[in-house]
């Protein structure tokens, strides 16, 4: 089995991305399962650009976008992507969108195609910190989440697809006083278990 992980690097005025520093952490095996990690600009045109060529070269099995999510303090696995774009800041190319579809004739949304209700469960049961989450934003990671479903949908390989925020880690620079942080090791182990639990 081979799944494909993406992480965001470092956006707005952050030194550190989360989705980053956890990719890293990944091994490139997993059991049977071979990891292909790759590192994706934080831009709403590039990104998702790369991935349609990373989908064409790996034809993974299962796709797990990763990306940061400042506040939260779960790892959160996103049921729904909007075709929205909204920037609260400009992407890393310095392109700002606001209340723009991603893809004007696209629509008006995409839901997961895991099973994330018996995941999460799977996940909680360990008394590992995963949730559920109604929105992945508009910003950069709803859009490559967008993009990403409606990539597969005329793939010619059958993909699980699914964005997975990552909370800031403990750790990691720059944060204000009383920022919710997970640990490295929680957030991996998270996310190794649901790898293993979706290549059932």
């Amino acid at each position: 089995m081979k799944v494909l992980l993406t992480s965001f690097d470092p956006f707005g005025a952050e030194p550190q991305n989360s989705s980053l520093e956890l990719l890293r952490l990944l091994p490139d095996r997993l059991e049977d399962i071979s990891l292909v990690k790759e590192v994706l600009p934080t831009q709403f045109v590039e990104a998702p650009r790369r991935l349609q060529e990373l989908l064409n070269d790996v034809e993974p099995d299962l796709l797990l976008l990763l990306g940061q999510a400042g506040g939260r303090k779960q790892v959160h696995f996103e049921r729904v992507a909007i075709n929205c774009m909204s920037a609260r800041i400009p992407d890393n190319a310095g392109y700002a969108p606001q209340e723009l579809p991603i893809l004007p004739d696209g629509p008006a949304a995409y839901f997961t195609n895991i099973p994330l209700a018996p995941l999460v469960r799977h996940l909680q049961d360990q008394w590992l910190p995963a949730a559920i989450s109604n929105t992945a934003g508009t910003f950069v990671c709803n859009c490559l989440f967008y993009h990403a479903m409606h990539q597969l949908a005329v793939a010619p390989f059958s993909c699980q697809c699914d964005f997975v925020h990552i909370p800031y880690l403990t750790g990691q620079s720059c944060l204000p006083a009383g920022t919710p942080t997970l640990s490295p090791e929680s957030c991996l182990s998270t996310l190794k278990q649901a790898i293993l639990f979706l290549a059932k």
